[in-house]
């Protein structure tokens, strides 16, 4: 089970993360420095079942439900429902882009566009935003356990054309825009083919 620190240079957050494979999926836990919390289970597909998000009082709660992405922003006891035809949630925590990634299925060289809700923090404003994501390659690298195979993901903001990488082994991200493991404390878990 990885556990471990990312950091945005950025911003100086840090973001304290533990996640595990489950019976029917992965569920990905952290907190960050400046009080945002995110709890995501994704299910065998990787799709996101179950999402939660807490920043303060602001709590976002909501999953997939066939081809709609349903959710209830809540401050205090008041809650607002919405929905939108999207494949899930995109968030400030690094635990979004493995779990997009993931649902993709691509295979080095392929690539898919995606529409997905992008949470911002501090507010939790939600605005639904097109990617292509392209898997470029694949290197493996010798380690003393086992081999550990990196993925490379361009990523594209289709409305704006911004592009940027993503670095993934298994379930953790190596590096990203804004985002930097600064510890693990165990191996990521590596996808069964």
């Amino acid at each position: 089970m990885p556990r471990g620190t990312y950091a945005d240079p950025q911003s100086g957050t840090e973001e304290a993360f533990q996640c595990a494979p489950g019976v029917g999926g992965w569920r990905y836990v952290s907190e960050r420095s400046d009080g945002l919390r995110t709890d995501l289970t994704v299910d065998s597909r990787w799709l996101q079942i179950r999402v939660q998000v807490g920043a303060g009082e602001l709590l976002i709660r909501g999953g997939l439900a066939g081809r709609e992405l349903l959710w209830v922003r809540s401050a205090g006891k008041y809650g607002e429902e919405h929905s939108a035809e999207a494949a899930g949630f995109l968030g400030d925590s690094p635990g979004f882009l493995v779990a997009v990634a993931r649902s993709l299925r691509l295979e080095p060289g392929s690539h898919a566009d995606v529409r997905l809700v992008r949470l911002s923090a501090p507010a939790l404003s939600a605005l639904t935003v097109t990617q292509r994501w392209r898997l470029t390659d694949v290197t493996t690298y010798d380690t003393d356990l086992a081999p550990l195979p990196v993925e490379r993901y361009e990523v594209t903001d289709l409305a704006t054309g911004e592009a940027s990488a993503v670095h993934l082994a298994g379930d953790v991200v190596l590096d990203a825009q804004g985002v930097e493991l600064v510890d693990l404390e165990r191996p990521p878990t590596l996808p069964q083919h």
